[in-house]
């Protein structure tokens, strides 16, 4: 089963990033985030969703990226 939600150290693995510039990209709101708690939390489908913005393309994650 895929996670649905992600440790801000997970989403900054997947983006090739710091953890502390997840976590600040997430209290900005660049980066949808959910909180449980005192947990920050990055639902996947939401980071998927930035990414393919950022990048103009759908299906980044999935390795499906459509030339421009």
């Amino acid at each position: 089963m895929e996670k649905l939600l992600l440790r801000p150290t997970e989403a900054a693995e997947i983006l090739g990033l710091g953890r502390a510039q997840v976590y600040a990209m997430c209290a900005r709101g660049e980066l949808p985030s959910v909180r449980i708690g005192k947990s920050v939390r990055v639902p996947a489908d939401k980071l998927r969703a930035y990414v393919e913005k950022l990048s103009g393309t759908s299906d980044v994650l999935t390795g499906d990226v459509r030339q421009p």
